[in-house]
């Protein structure tokens, strides 16, 4: 006789995840320099979306988290990404970030996180290494990469981890989102797909519309499921 499934453990109420989850994309921003990414965000956020992603691998991004966080205050969610330790973790809080992201679950990440009042999204992908990622207290999981599994696999971990909700990243086209968010997606991140060259050649013409179709797709699939 088996016993009956451990239960997923109740994680703290997550203002900033639930607003995350309420639009369900975070635009993730990365290049060599943070140089166009005010005029990104700027366009992104007119778009509609709130969520922005700075990846720490782009030189001047904790200075650009600042520099955003002080510009739209409220009405955007600057984040960071590729975060890695807890140090790092410190130094976007220290810099304003609303919530940080790792392609990795690193316990000391979501420790800092949560004491300094951030979110924090460890990756994972295979069901041990999520489940354990959420055990570490984060408000929630960023499936990745989610290129290597398909919008099936994600609906077949609702079933035995259900309430975990899943952010998929990595690879996930304007065109695939619906699929995504049907099978369970809490919110889906998009970084070249929405992005485009803009990250590193500067905003394009099309960038406004590719934010809109994004949050259209995510209204689209929630309407019929």
């Amino acid at each position: 006789m088996t016993g009956a499934p451990t239960p997923t453990p109740a994680q703290p109420h997550c203002p900033i995840t639930e607003k995350i989850v309420t639009r369900g994309v975070i635009a993730i921003l990365r290049a060599p320099t943070a140089a166009h990414f005010p005029a990104i965000a700027e366009t992104l956020l007119n778009a509609g979306i709130h969520a922005l992603e700075i990846t720490l691998t782009t030189r001047g991004a904790l200075r650009c988290i600042r520099d955003l966080t002080a510009a739209y205050g409220p009405d955007a969610l600057i984040g960071a990404g590729t975060v890695l330790t807890g140090s790092q973790a410190q130094e976007c809080a220290d810099a304003g970030a609303a919530f940080v992201v790792s392609p990795v679950a690193a316990p000391d990440v979501v420790r800092t996180a949560r004491a300094a009042g951030m979110a924090a999204y460890p990756g994972a992908l295979t069901p041990t290494e999520i489940h354990a990622a959420y055990r570490t207290g984060a408000p929630a999981v960023k499936l990745f990469p989610a290129s290597a599994v398909s919008p099936r696999y994600l609906s077949d971990l609702n079933g035995p981890l259900p309430g975990i909700p899943l952010i998929p990243t990595g690879g996930i086209s304007l065109t695939d989102i619906p699929e995504w968010i049907t099978a369970g997606a809490s919110a889906v991140g998009l970084g070249t797909p929405l992005i485009g060259a803009a990250a590193a050649e500067g905003v394009d013409g099309g960038l406004a519309d590719r934010g809109r179709r994004a949050l259209a797709g995510v209204c689209e699939a929630r309407t019929v499921r």
